[in-house]
């Protein structure tokens, strides 16, 4: 199978998983079962637990000491920046705020590849970018609006920041793919996120009422530590490997149209054409973004 084909792959199972997150991870924290830095210090645990064990079992790769800065540099923009900002930021925000804000991640990876990687912005990305974005605010703001709301302002504002840092992620470990496993690059991102991550979580973690959690919430904090955390990240990491950070980060657009779809699959939603367009008007944006 082509690489190029295995990356769109990859890219797409991410996508599936980051659509369902923002439903699945709104149980946990609108539960107030765990707080949001609290489940990300378990998430980023959970995340150095399995990519080690994943690492000394399949890989068995070492790290040269010259590329720790920039391994520490991609913890903090991958990891704990954006796990935290946007975790935080989706408990103080609504979906529909939070799904348009995150389309910032295509445009703040696009610009960074330009001042990093000196890749050339051409008309066509950005033009796909446009229409990708267009898309996703037509599908999400449909009969719908986005909430100008006072308590709601500064989980908009992480989710931005949140938006510009895993952006620039996904250019920063790009020269760490060309060398290394992802599997490796993955590991080390969250080994040293850890220590980030640990000061803000330790309390809310430590005083969440785990006895009490019922099998619903345990699901939906499997299901953000297992599928969110370390199937999107080895996928979005071994798509890296494949192409290029704005291919990877244009497929964010694709997260509503999977959340709407999920939606009508279960009966909660129907198509209609506005749907139909929106969607179409984000393939196509994701079309002229990834294709050479």
């Amino acid at each position: 199978m082509p690489s190029t084909i295995k990356a769109h792959i990859y890219l797409s199972i991410t996508a599936l998983i980051y659509g369902g997150n923002y439903t699945v991870a709104k149980v946990i924290l609108d539960g107030d079962h765990i707080g949001p830095y609290g489940l990300t210090l378990m998430r980023v645990s959970v995340g150095v637990f399995l990519f080690s064990l994943f690492h000394a079992i399949f890989v068995k790769e070492r790290i040269d000491k010259k590329d720790i800065p920039l391994l520490v540099l991609c913890a903090l923009t991958g990891v704990a920046i954006n796990q935290m900002m946007f975790i935080g930021g989706l408990k103080l925000t609504s979906h529909i705020n939070a799904a348009l804000i995150i389309t910032a991640i295509p445009v703040a990876s696009i610009i960074a590849a330009h001042f990093i990687l000196k890749e050339r912005i051409t008309r066509k990305k950005l033009f796909g970018i446009v229409l990708g974005i267009a898309g996703v605010v037509f599908l999400t703001l449909y009969g719908k609006k986005f909430a100008y709301e006072k308590n709601g302002f500064l989980g908009d504002i992480m989710v931005f920041i949140n938006a510009c840092s895993f952006g620039t992620f996904f250019v920063l470990v790009k020269t760490l793919m060309r060398k290394y496993h992802p599997v490796t690059v993955t590991k080390w991102i969250f080994i040293f996120g850890f220590p980030f991550v640990l000061p803000f979580g330790f309390h809310e973690l430590n005083n969440a009422p785990m006895n009490d959690f019922t099998l619903h919430v345990w699901l939906a904090i499997g299901y953000v530590l297992v599928c969110t955390t370390f199937l999107a990240y080895l996928l979005n990491t071994s798509a890296l490997k494949l192409v290029g950070p704005s291919t990877v980060s244009i497929y964010v657009y694709l997260q509503p149209v999977i959340a709407t779809a999920i939606a009508m699959l279960f009966g909660k939603d129907e198509l209609t054409m506005v749907k139909v367009t929106a969607g179409l008007m984000i393939f196509l944006g994701v079309f002229l973004v990834s294709k050479k």
